[in-house]
């Protein structure tokens, strides 16, 4: 799983710098530091590792989860947003599903994945009494990826992503309202902060996890050798 993991992370530095066309095997094997074999061990060919790239991005949920599930909605865009210039994983992604040289092989790339997660998570704040009356999980999540994915390109093209965060905050702080009711409108937090702020909190969460895990192998360990000395 650790060299599969990394291939996909030297094939997403490739993808993202060159394009699907453009990119070989050849680069990924010497960025990932592996033989051939490896990668064909994992991955039969290059829409595979294109596709493997692309699904790696929901292979962990980093959105924590709220009460407010329409703050889950805003933190999943405003994440997004701050790791795009950061994640080679998630930049790969958005440029192979935007692809048009690729676009039958990889089905949409990552775009219905993301329209499926948003449209689950207003479904979910349909059932808190969220959402105003008139809201269609489905349409909404579909025309709110649609409107994401052309801010993010419009972005890239004029600032190279230095202002995607505050870009997309000016999305959500436009679409909210016609989404949410007042009292749960004027709670969201939607400043261009808040990606970053969500990004650590995940952060923070996953090393105190590790720090955990580790103490329980430590303990283990301890408890073994323990047994041992008792024999």
């Amino acid at each position: 799983m650790r060299t599969r993991r990394l291939i996909l992370e030297a094939a997403a530095s490739v993808f993202d710098e060159f394009g699907y066309e453009a990119a070989t095997i050849g680069e990924v094997v010497a960025r990932a530091g592996v033989t051939r074999g490896a990668v064909y061990f994992h991955f039969a060919s290059k829409r595979e590792l294109a596709q493997g790239v692309v699904e790696e991005q929901f292979v962990q949920d980093v959105i924590p989860e709220r009460a407010c599930k329409l703050q889950e909605f805003v933190d999943t865009g405003m994440v997004v947003a701050y790791l795009m210039p950061r994640d080679p994983l998630l930049s790969a992604g958005a440029r192979l599903s935007l692809g048009q040289d690729i676009h039958g092989d990889l089905g949409g790339g990552a775009i219905p994945g993301w329209i499926d997660r948003l449209e689950q998570l207003l479904i979910a704040a349909r059932e808190r009494g969220e959402l105003l009356p008139q809201v269609v999980p489905a349409d909404t999540a579909w025309l709110v990826t649609a409107a994401w994915t052309g801010v993010q390109i419009q972005s890239q093209k004029l600032s190279g992503r230095a202002d995607l965060e505050r870009r997309v905050a000016g999305l959500f702080r436009h679409v909210m309202p016609t989404v949410a009711v007042p009292g749960v409108l004027a709670a969201l937090e939607m400043d261009a902060g808040r990606g970053a702020r969500v990004a650590a909190e995940v952060s923070a969460a996953r090393a105190a996890v590790g720090a955990r895990e580790g103490s329980d192998v430590e303990g283990s360990d301890a408890e073994g050798e323990g047994v041992g000395a008792e024999r």
